[in-house]
């Protein structure tokens, strides 16, 4: 006698998965492989995801810590979506490097705005996380000392900024919008002279899949999102389901990953998944959910994205 599967409903928060500058970065890699052929070298994972990352080995990609690894082959080399110190592009420009980079243009937007504050005379308190990739790029776009971290809202209490200084903040893209805002406000009571940049810093896909994951999470029982453990819009979404409503909220890498029975006792589940999580990852999570459970889906989409970035040119191959 064939026992019936109990019931799940699973909400699928959209938008969710690739944004347009993990999409360019991943398509700069494929691109560059097509045209110069194995190996391309890339300089830090291109995305946080191992699954992205070693699907670029297979076709001959080469992850390096530093360009200190990379032989003098005249092979590509390219820049990591998450943005990079200007000492990375001088020191392959002193070795006569064909670099590509693949920083995502709203981060670089972050890096010229930094820039043009800076040459305003303006000390910038960056809020982000200490040691994120993105963070070190941007504060590696100025001298040092021209800029001071502000990694939480208990930092923003504390931070002193040199004196006199005339004061401008900007951000990390992939930041919680929720806490972000916290220590903004923090800011501008301690600094009301401080001053905005002249737009937002968190990107529209932060935005977007926080907001996406707010909606499924008032209503689910538990939220399982799609991402890496050292991706910060992952681990954002996570947490804002939590805030959100969601009784449990878990991360996983892979569908294989999840153990079903965390859904043992709910009717309703949210499924979402960061910006470098491809689709494929979110169909194995639901495919693993359909082993135990009589699934039923529902997608619930708070903003739709159609932003596509261009590729930046790369040399034409004989």
């Amino acid at each position: 006698m064939t026992v019936a599967k109990p019931r799940l409903h699973v909400l699928l928060a959209g938008p969710r998965g690739f944004c347009a500058g993990v999409d360019r970065a991943i398509r700069i890699v494929e691109e560059a492989l097509k045209r110069h052929g194995a190996p391309v070298y890339v300089r830090h994972e291109i995305v946080h995801n191992r699954f992205v990352v070693e699907g670029l080995e297979r076709l001959g990609a080469i992850f390096v810590d530093e360009l200190a690894e990379v032989p003098d082959d005249g092979q590509p080399v390219v820049f990591s979506a998450h943005g990079v110190p200007k000492s990375v592009p001088a020191e392959a420009r002193d070795r006569e490097m064909y670099f590509l980079d693949a920083t995502c243009p709203l981060v670089s937007k972050v890096h010229r705005e930094a820039e043009r504050l800076h040459a305003r005379g303006r000390h910038l308190l960056l809020i982000g996380h200490e040691g994120h990739p993105e963070v070190i790029g941007t504060m590696g776009q100025l001298p040092d000392g021209a800029m001071t971290l502000v990694h939480d809202a208990e930092a923003a209490r504390r931070v002193t900024p040199p004196e006199g200084a005339e004061l401008t903040y900007t951000t990390q893209t992939t930041l919680s919008v929720d806490d972000t805002a916290e220590i903004i406000a923090i800011l501008r009571e301690r600094f009301p002279g401080i001053t905005e940049p002249a737009k937002e810093s968190i990107c529209y896909a932060t935005t977007n899949r926080q907001a996406a994951v707010k909606a499924v999470a008032a209503r689910s029982d538990l939220v399982v999102v799609v991402g890496a453990p050292n991706s910060s819009n992952s681990v954002r979404l996570r947490e804002v389901a939590e805030r959100a409503g969601a009784p449990r909220a878990v991360m996983v890498q892979r569908g294989a990953e999840l153990d079903p029975a965390l859904a043992d006792g709910c009717a309703t589940i949210g499924v979402t998944a960061g910006a470098s999580a491809p689709e494929l990852l979110v169909q194995e999570v639901v495919d693993r959910l359909r082993e135990r459970f009589d699934v039923t889906t529902e997608d619930v989409t708070v903003a739709i994205e159609d932003v596509i970035f261009r590729l930046p040119p790369m040399r034409v191959v004989a």
